[in-house]
């Protein structure tokens, strides 16, 4: 049996924990540790518990356990701080609180793309990988003995053909192709041969009453390993209503696993034979990492990109957003020639990408902030959302326009909209950001302080969160957290002061510039 949890698959058999084609190094006893956890995951493991199970009663050290528990959270990507995955639960144990699913373990059948065929059988030949990322999505199982929910089933996932057809990145098969899958055992192995694809989603539909349960999992068809699996419920009152919101929630969560799991592979590629998606995938790699020197590493990449491909709309629109977030975070060295550069690339990827929901909404965004022309950004966003209703960036990234804007309610929707889309998202701290300064604008200074810190044990050198923090434990009375929040800030950004808060970020209402500036200046940053 094997467990599937939030993109990996941990196996007890073969004795593997896998991330997508990746297998995780991982020690005998914290191997142990984690499979003991996920078999008992119903219930609030204790200490004495682990001890017998892992290290058969034996007596060892506080630290020993603690230690053990930390390596299981680096396993799995999970931290003491965020307890996604596994929680402490206080004087009784832990538990492990992730979605997780039972799947039979590999029955080393023949993959059809790498084994001859047994006598007399012909095997068609493999099907050349497009390009750019592809998938098939298959006819989803009916597993409510009800035939008259095949309907339901099918209805969900030509919608979620259609939500992924509009990623301009990915190559996605019709419909009439995947569906002849339907009825059967299905390898996807072989369907990854037969139709040419890099990624199978699969899944299943069952009804009980007047509830749905929906089922979603995404695979690499070259090695059959799980990169993704999710469950989503609702009810039939409206059926409709339902199969858009599932489309819309399964194509929200898996695109950055797709988006990763494409980096991953293009980070395996020889550096000596890149093509420009290739060096575009590159720089994404690092945009998320968010450091000065990740950003400094990415806009090379997405000029290398353009110049093996002078339309690359999206990548245009990357390096233009790679100027914003250096003059949000104080790192141009020269202000006025790096800005004028960001405005340009923005304007010659929303030029070149009118129908690029990436491309809009990375050089939407850069014209706000650099050109500063925020109505223009805000339409351009709200296209790139029209174009592709489930793309997190374009949520978040408008959601930053409308707060700059004063529209700090509107923000916090756009913000919430998009982490519900994308849960485990890389860019997950700019949201909880995004949340900080909408609340701070609203005048709820305690959830902007609580949303602020979220981001801060993400990056610690965003200087925004840092200006947060010190101004929303200024202005709720919090001194000391707020002068610390300050000296921070002067360490990450010595020239940042009051007065010059404008030249950073884009505050058009002066009520809230008014707002933060009060609270910096209370916090102890210069005038």
């Amino acid at each position: 049996m094997q467990f599937l949890f939030a993109g990996y698959v941990l196996d007890p058999g073969r004795r593997e924990l896998q991330r997508g084609t990746e297998v995780i190094a991982i020690g005998p006893q914290v191997f142990d540790l984690l499979t003991y956890l996920i078999e008992n995951r119903e219930r609030v493991v204790s200490k004495d518990d682990l001890l017998d199970a892992v290290w058969a009663g034996r007596i060892v050290s506080e630290s020993t356990l603690t230690s053990h528990i930390n390596a299981v959270r680096k396993a799995i990507g999970d931290s003491g701080g965020e307890q996604r995955l596994l929680k402490t639960i206080a004087r009784k144990g832990f538990r492990f609180v992730a979605e997780v699913r039972e799947a039979p373990a590999s029955d080393g059948a023949r993959n059809p793309a790498t084994e001859p065929a047994p006598p007399g059988e012909t095997a068609a030949p493999a099907l050349a990988l497009p390009d750019k990322p592809s998938i098939a999505v298959l006819p989803f199982q009916n597993m409510s003995g009800d035939p008259e929910q095949d309907y339901f089933a099918d209805g969900v996932v030509e919608d979620i053909i259609t939500a992924l057809s509009r990623l301009r990145w990915l190559f996605v098969i019709a419909r009439n192709s995947s569906f002849t899958y339907r009825g059967g055992p299905v390898d996807v192995k072989q369907v990854g041969r037969e139709l040419g694809v890099g990624y199978v989603l699969e899944g299943s539909v069952r009804k009980a009453a007047n509830r749905v349960r929906i089922t979603g999992q995404l695979i690499d068809a070259a090695t059959g390993a799980h990169l993704w699996a999710e469950r989503f419920e609702g009810t039939l009152d409206d059926i409709f209503a339902l199969q858009d919101q599932v489309a819309a929630s399964v194509v929200g969560a898996m695109a950055p696993q797709l988006e990763r799991a494409e980096i991953e592979r293009a980070q395996r590629t020889p550096t000596t034979s890149l093509s420009a998606y290739d060096c575009y995938l590159r720089g994404i790699a690092h945009v998320h990492q968010g450091s000065r020197e990740a950003i400094d590493a990415a806009l090379p990449l997405f000029a290398q990109a353009i110049a093996l491909d002078p339309d690359f709309a999206s990548a245009y629109g990357m390096a233009a957003w790679c100027h914003v977030w250096r003059k949000v975070n104080g790192w141009m060295t020269d202000r006025a020639r790096e800005t004028a550069e960001g405005a340009r690339l923005a304007r010659r990827a929303v030029e070149l990408g009118r129908d690029d929901a990436v491309a809009l909404t990375r050089g939407g965004h850069a014209l706000g902030h650099l050109a500063d022309d925020l109505d223009a950004g805000i339409a351009l966003l709200d296209r790139a959302i029209v174009l592709n209703p489930n793309l997190a960036a374009a949520w978040f990234l408008g959601g930053y326009l409308r707060v700059w804007h004063g529209e700090a309610d509107a923000a916090i929707g756009h913000f919430a909209r998009a982490m519900r889309l994308s849960p485990l998202d890389p860019e997950t701290y700019r949201m909880q950001a995004g949340m900080a300064v909408a609340h701070l604008f609203a005048g709820r200074f305690d959830d902007a302080s609580s949303w602020a810190e979220k981001a801060f044990r993400n990056l610690p050198s965003f200087v925004m969160v840092g200006c947060i923090i010190a101004a929303s434990h200024a202005l709720a009375g919090r001194m000391e957290p707020a002068r610390r929040a300050a000296e921070h800030l002067r360490r990450l950004a010595p020239a940042l002061r009051v007065s010059n808060i404008k030249d950073w970020l884009p505050i058009h209402r002066p009520e809230d510039f008014a707002i933060f500036a009060d609270g910096l200046r209370k916090a102890g940053l210069p005038e």
